[in-house]
């Protein structure tokens, strides 16, 4: 290992079925920035696993932490769209600190969002 570079994490992608709507909910209800946009076209089939795929990018800054937005025109976005348990596999949730919970709970919902009360 010696003289090899440490691994540095880049983004946390997230798949989700109105890119607008995203966009909008991710700089406005948390403050995150569009960093850049890519179109993702068969070139992307063998490190998506998708054949035909056709999807957008977008990738969001907030401080260090960078999200992608994966948006699919092709395939079409699969799964349940509810909320999942805490102990399923696999990324359970993001986490922020926040000045106030109150206003953020107000820009989250006002860009679309739900908060569940138990959860506060």
């Amino acid at each position: 290992m010696a003289g090899q570079a440490p691994t540095a994490f880049s983004h946390q992608s997230i798949c989700v079925s109105d890119r607008a709507r995203s966009l909008k909910f991710y700089s406005e209800a948390l403050g995150f920035t569009l960093s850049h946009s890519l179109h993702v076209g068969p070139e992307c089939e063998g490190i998506t696993e998708l054949p035909g795929v056709d999807s957008e990018a977008d990738f969001m800054t907030l401080g260090a932490m960078q999200i992608e937005l994966l948006s699919y025109k092709h395939p079409p976005v699969v799964g349940p769209a509810t909320r999942r348990p805490m102990n399923q596999l696999g990324l359970t949730h993001l986490s922020f600190v926040v000045a106030s919970i109150a206003d953020t709970v107000a820009r989250i919902e006002a860009c679309g969002g739900r908060v569940l009360p138990d959860t506060r």
